[in-house]
């Protein structure tokens, strides 16, 4: 099976053009790669001009694209006594305090997004070592530290993209399924590119966005254009 899917995956890499194409071209030939049984994701890559060393220099943000990525997030909610209820309500799987806290300590990580009210951060901060190398760590930059936690929740279960440099300044983020639409992949894509482009670091100079590539789950990935 190994040795089948590598067969095809340099089959699909000597598809992928020399240059760089637009935002349409490549969404159109990253959907011809949809050879799997399952809807696999479609994940843009941007390689951005920061030093990620430098606190003023890294990026991370949140925003809820257009036609939405295709899939529904697991959020739990740090919250007061009194918005455990809507948080459930609007979708939480978990929401609660310092019991929520301890159940985590424990090693309990099964969800995709943690949201935090102010108050509870100072009780969530000793979860750093656990949420921090997982991207999940509560912040306002990235919109998961707020006081409208139902909204939060609401938004994060939809599909909301949360996302922050690596250590190498690049960024990748899902924009949708392959069974997506073209023009609505390419709608995320730009909407994404825009917002990412609206929060560029004022430390940061020459070139912003240096790179940006499109790949599905199981195929290569086609570099895009940006000029």
């Amino acid at each position: 099976m190994a040795t089948k899917v590598g067969k095809r995956y340099r089959s699909e890499k000597q598809m992928v053009p020399a240059e760089p194409v637009s935002i349409s071209q490549a969404v159109r030939l990253v959907k011809q790669f949809n050879h799997t049984k399952f809807d696999q994701t479609v994940e843009l890559t941007v390689q951005l001009g920061i030093d990620p060393k430098q606190a003023d220099q890294n990026v991370r943000g949140s925003l809820s694209l257009p036609h939405g990525i295709g899939k529904l997030k697991r959020v739990i909610a740090f919250c007061e006594e009194n918005k455990v209820q809507s948080a459930l309500d609007a979708g939480a799987i978990e929401a609660g305090g310092d019991e929520l806290v301890a159940k985590i300590q424990k090693g309990w990580t099964d969800f995709d997004v943690a949201i935090a009210t102010p108050a509870m951060m100072r009780s969530v901060s000793r979860l750093g070592r656990i949420l921090g190398p997982a991207g999940k760590m509560p912040s306002p930059k990235s919109g998961t530290v707020t006081e409208n936690v139902a909204d939060a929740v609401k938004e994060f279960a939809a599909g909301k993209v949360s996302f922050r440099n690596d250590d190498g300044g690049n960024v990748h983020v899902p924009v949708g399924k392959l069974s997506f639409d073209e023009d609505k992949l390419q709608e995320n894509i730009e909407a994404f590119l825009a917002y990412l482009q609206s929060i560029k670091p004022a430390a940061s100079k020459g070139a912003y966005i240096k790179k940006a590539t499109l790949s599905a789950t199981m195929s290569p990935s086609i570099q895009l254009n940006l000029r």
